[in-house]
């Protein structure tokens, strides 16, 4: 049996998206972040030494990793659903998007919650004008324009294919929602970017993604 290690609010709702999808039995073994830190609990470095959510367990398999997991899941009990062939030009192009999603186009996005929170975080009266002006400055020279040149390089290669695929939904739109759930919610992804808003709204209207929602519970990346 596959057991999702499950941590709320977390890349993790996308390996239970790719299950539901793929329609293959699992479970869910339920981590809670600290409310003060947001940090997974140490309970999840019992599972893998990073201790950070995404993991799966599959028989005597532990895998972390989204992306590596996520392509796991669909060579094995995929049975051609959701991926091209390998040698294909359109796997290439799949596997490209499953390595851009967190190589690329998350880190901004981190800096981008990272520097939120230095300005609003409790700091000595004389530290804080400081540090807040520091984290803007950062924000406002480099964080922004790199979140706004990857959206706008996300928009436009969904002006080329209905999918980021390619003509068929496949994991790298599964792979991709999680940087563009986190670009809606604190990141610029608004109406200027037309299309990026379309594939929001119709990744949440599949089927599978709602019952993802409803195994795995709180996910306040949708509101923000």
């Amino acid at each position: 049996m596959i057991t999702v290690h499950h941590l709320n609010n977390s890349r993790s709702q996308r390996i239970l998206w790719l299950l539901e999808e793929l329609g293959l039995p699992y479970e869910i073994k339920r981590y809670q972040r600290d409310p003060k830190t947001m940090l997974a609990p140490p309970e999840l470095r019992a599972v893998h030494p990073l201790g950070k959510a995404p993991i799966v367990t599959d028989g005597d398999l532990t895998l972390a990793e989204s992306g590596a997991i996520i392509e796991y899941l669909v060579d094995r009990y995929g049975t051609g659903n959701l991926i091209p062939p390998h040698g294909t030009t359109e796997r290439l192009r799949c596997n490209y998007w499953l390595h851009y999603a967190e190589g690329s186009a998350m880190p901004p996005l981190l800096l981008k919650l990272v520097f939120r929170r230095v300005e609003t975080a409790p700091a000595p009266f004389f530290v804080r004008p400081i540090a807040k002006a520091i984290a803007g400055k950062v924000q406002q020279g480099f964080v922004d324009p790199q979140i706004a040149l990857h959206l706008a390089y996300l928009e436009g290669e969904l002006g080329k294919k209905a999918w980021f695929g390619g003509a068929d939904f496949s994991v790298a739109d599964i792979m991709l929602s999680f940087p563009l759930e986190a670009a809606a919610a604190r990141g610029g992804l608004a109406e200027s970017y037309p299309r990026l808003q379309t594939f929001l709204q119709r990744i949440h209207a599949r089927p599978a993604y709602q019952r993802a929602l409803e195994r795995g519970g709180e996910y306040s990346l949708l509101s923000g």
